[in-house]
């Protein structure tokens, strides 16, 4: 049987009587490997499985796993009543709600003379937030805006109020797209350009800067001129120079993506910032470029 099973081996595969015979004793092993082995998987799978040795594991980790002795979590209760920023105290902030680190950047501006004259002031505190201060506008014991100064032109008329004395100037940091709009060669997109423009620097300081809104010609800017000025007391928003991230600093208009990058490279590598003038130790800020930007960075929060 076997002899006949071999020369059958050797007549289909076209194969050695050595290499038969090899065949022959691997076939069996080959058949006992297929059916064996998933059988005794299948009985091992189902006896019990003794978890203990685990469970010892796991108590010993949760023995050594610290406690959490403030699980609950008490949400802090939130209170509106007036107040005046430049007098409120820690508590009162706390109590308005007002982020912790927050509260201490308005306790160090104003330890530094800093003073709030109107509400909008507190939006140039480092980290407030619009919709925050929204909620609280309304309980702030400041007046919305100054009152404009106009001593200078009464005192030295300038040459276009003597030739058009009835002519009123406008802020044109406070203007919006409707009076814009009534300037000849200003329609609804040079309006929203020119707002938008605005929003980004942080305000305007020069007339002059007008020149820099994509679409205005000297023509055009010259109507703007003769009747929209900008108040010399007048503070842009400013960027924090040692706490603004790199993607804050590129966003405005004068400082591009590699200086913004230099400025916070800076920072990592030297410290924060002492004086403004250190801007001027980046290899990429000339005294042009310096003159420009620096109106609007600070150093204090």
């Amino acid at each position: 049987m076997i002899n006949r099973l071999r020369s059958w081996t050797r007549a289909f595969f076209g194969i050695s009587t050595r290499e038969a015979n090899g065949l022959m004793i691997l076939l069996p092993l080959l058949l006992t490997s297929v059916f064996i082995i998933p059988a005794y998987q299948q009985w091992q799978s189902k006896q019990p499985t003794d978890f203990s040795s685990h469970h010892r594991k796991l108590d010993s980790l949760l023995a050594q796993w610290p406690q959490q002795t403030d699980s609950v979590i008490v949400s802090k209760k939130i209170t509106r009543f007036t107040f005046n920023p430049n007098t409120a105290s820690l508590s009162d902030f706390d109590s308005l709600g007002f982020p912790e680190v927050l509260a201490q950047r308005i306790q160090n501006y104003r330890a530094k003379n800093g003073k709030f004259k109107i509400k909008s002031d507190l939006l140039r505190i480092y980290g407030m937030d619009t919709t925050f201060y929204n909620s609280l506008e309304a309980f702030i014991q400041l007046p919305e805006r100054t009152e404009p100064n106009n001593s200078y032109q009464k005192t030295q008329p300038t040459v276009l109020e003597i030739k058009e004395p009835l002519r009123e100037r406008f802020d044109l940091n406070t203007a919006d797209s409707a009076q814009l709009i009534k300037i000849y060669g200003i329609g609804a997109k040079l309006s929203t350009r020119i707002i938008n423009y605005r929003n980004k620097l942080g305000g305007f300081i020069s007339i002059d800067q007008l020149k820099e809104v994509y679409g205005l010609d000297s023509a055009v800017i010259n109507r703007i001129q003769a009747k929209y000025n900008i108040n010399p007391n007048y503070q842009p928003r400013k960027l924090m120079l040692n706490q603004a991230s790199e993607k804050e600093l590129s966003n405005h208009p004068y400082i591009s993506y590699a200086l913004a990058k230099a400025i916070t490279t800076y920072r990592f590598q030297h410290g924060n910032f002492n004086s403004l003038e250190d801007v001027k130790k980046i290899a990429l800020v000339d005294e042009a470029l310096f003159n420009k930007i620096v109106p609007y960075l600070s150093l204090n929060p």
